[in-house]
């Protein structure tokens, strides 16, 4: 690989990083959970059945499987379109609605740094800025997480057998109480529907922490199924994973994906939790004392997830957890649940950074310092490389002249201008991949990064200084993706490139422009650190130009030495 396709790698490394990430923000369609369904759809949603996957792990009081899914036929797997509240739960922090048919169908967030005004599309804000658009980007009284007039909510229950179920989606459910007020201690809430033969009993434990316990008691042994939910609806984000996951007892975590879910269900076994998830927020449920046995991911619209858990016990214990993803939270609920915070291919190595990144912030008290002090540290860790990579850059411009020689005289025979460049390379101990392939092993840990900061529920509302409240969101007056662009040009002003060819030499002008132009929508914490990102190779560029500077320096006056002896000795 010669100098050129070098920069031809690089080039198409970066390009591609923008079009993938630009695509993904601004033109990628993600499936609506949330949009309001025709009486069309309502009805075919009545229809709908359990997938017949499912039915493998609810047969064991059937002769058959034909029989069973001859049961199954007709069992609807939406929730009934009567929302009424039968018990409103509030909390400093939270609010709960459970309805009449037992099933958790929202919960609001009341923190402060969950309520602020959303970001709006870049035209609006600059119409804000600019007094062209009239009104108060407001905060909101409480955030709701989960979507409306979707199949499925948290705590959802259909029995296998039809008749129980049709009759179970016209009884309600008794409450003990009504309104409950969650302070400092955990609250209990018994609800119970009577269907004849059939005594179904949820107690359920709200805690101050946003966890619930759900026991589920039955007077004689069915088989049902029972949700943690579809993902909440809180974040529209779609350069993220939104969908279901969950882990098994070996460690693997398994993802279904919006859009990605099979009609005919998928079956999962020994799970350690089933979560339903978007950029910032999660709804799950998980066994506090033994694996779930049988998980079933069926489908809804257009590939969306729909999870369901396998029960044939008659009572049965679950806990749950419907709030932000946030990591220590997580962590102190159930040390499984961290995997929860997906970063995708490179979660193994996102979370050793973003433990480092938490453990700066519990000591410096600024979580957009703590990415100043994070991207420093990784910097220094990568010395070396970049050291290496710059190095290696340098010594290739200084041979292009001789390239452009050899390019001239073998004009007409590419093999013996490739051998004539090897030689070349051999005797002045550059390597073709020298100054590519070192940068090129850092993107693993840019990417890192990035998804890092890009989905730390922890960012919102956390402040920099000055102008900066929120790092989750885009700078307000732009300052910070201005200044990234600029420090992007002179970093590349500072790097040693040699174009022949002058349309690549346009595009690498033109590329601190188009990142800039695309990112200015970006997490401020994000640009932060690409930002000081640039300014540290910057640094780093200038102390190396200078060293080989004086290095060669030195290899002059040690030439014109050697001359002068050799002449002073004739």
């Amino acid at each position: 690989m010669d100098k050129q396709s070098n920069l031809r790698l690089i080039l198409a490394v970066a390009i591609s990083f923008v079009v993938i990430v630009v695509w993904s923000k601004y033109f990628a369609p993600e499936p609506d959970i949330n949009k309001p369904q025709t009486k069309t759809t309502q009805q075919a949603n009545t229809n709908e059945e359990v997938p017949n996957s499912a039915l493998n792990t609810l047969s064991s009081n059937t002769n058959t499987q034909a029989s069973v899914n001859d049961e199954m036929k007709g069992i609807p797997a939406s929730i009934p379109q009567n929302k009424e509240v039968l018990v409103a739960i509030q909390s400093d922090t939270f609010d709960m609605d459970i309805d009449v048919f037992g099933s958790i169908t929202q919960v609001y967030l009341k923190e402060d740094k969950y309520i602020q005004p959303h970001q709006e599309g870049i035209f609006t804000h600059l119409g804000r800025l600019f007094g062209m658009v009239s009104g108060e980007n407001k905060k909101l009284e409480r955030l709701p997480l989960l979507a409306n007039n979707v199949p499925l909510y948290p705590l959802q229950m259909i029995f296998v057998d039809k008749q129980y179920n049709e009759h179970a989606n016209n009884t309600k459910f008794h409450a003990d109480k009504t309104h409950i007020i969650v302070k400092d201690k955990p609250e209990i809430l018994t609800l119970t529907q009577d269907l004849g033969d059939l005594i179904v009993q949820k107690i359920i434990t709200i805690n101050p922490d946003m966890t619930y316990q759900a026991e589920i008691k039955l007077n004689r042994p069915i088989h049902y199924i029972i949700s943690n939910g579809m993902r909440p609806n809180a974040d529209s984000e779609s350069y993220v994973f939104h969908g279901v996951l969950l882990q098994n007892i070996s460690g693997s975590i398994e993802k279904i994906e919006d859009g990605d879910a099979k009609a005919e269900g998928q079956n999962f076994s020994d799970a350690l939790y089933l979560a339903s998830v978007d950029r910032y927020y999660t709804s799950l449920l998980f066994n506090p004392d033994k694996p779930i046995r049988s998980v079933t991911i069926g489908a809804f619209g257009k590939g969306l997830p729909r999870p369901f858990i396998n029960v044939q016990e008659q009572n049965e214990i679950f806990k749950g957890y419907i709030g932000p993803k946030d990591y220590k939270v997580l962590e102190s609920i159930n040390p499984h649940l961290t995997s929860v915070v997906e970063y995708g291919r490179i979660t193994f190595f996102a979370k050793y950074i973003f433990t480092l990144l938490e453990w700066l912030y519990a000591h410096i008290g600024n979580w957009g310092v703590a990415i100043i002090v994070l991207t420093i540290i990784i910097r220094i860790i990568l010395f070396p490389l970049s050291f290496k990579g710059m190095v290696g850059m340098q010594k290739l411009k200084d041979l292009a002249p001789k390239m452009k020689e050899l390019q001239e005289k073998h004009k007409g025979d590419p093999q013996k201008l490739q051998a004539s460049m090897m030689e070349l390379y051999k005797k002045h101990g550059a390597n073709p991949l020298g100054g590519c392939l070192p940068l090129i092993l850092q993107i693993p840990v840019f990417f890192a990064i990035y998804r890092v900061l890009y989905n730390a529920v922890e960012l919102k509302n956390a402040p920099l200084m000055w102008w900066i409240h929120d790092l989750s969101v885009m700078d307000p007056y732009f300052v910070l993706p201005v200044l990234m662009g600029l420090s992007m040009y002179l970093q590349q002003s500072l790097t040693p490139t040699t174009f022949t060819d002058p349309l690549q030499a346009k595009v690498f002008k033109w590329l601190p422009v188009v990142f800039t132009f695309f990112l200015i929508t970006f997490p401020a914490g994000l640009i932060l650190y690409w930002t000081i990102n640039n300014l540290i190779s910057i640094i780093q560029q200038l102390v190396i130009n200078r060293m080989l500077d004086m290095k060669k320096q030195k290899e002059i006056e040690s030439h014109k030495h050697k001359k002068q002896i050799r002449k002073d000795t004739k």
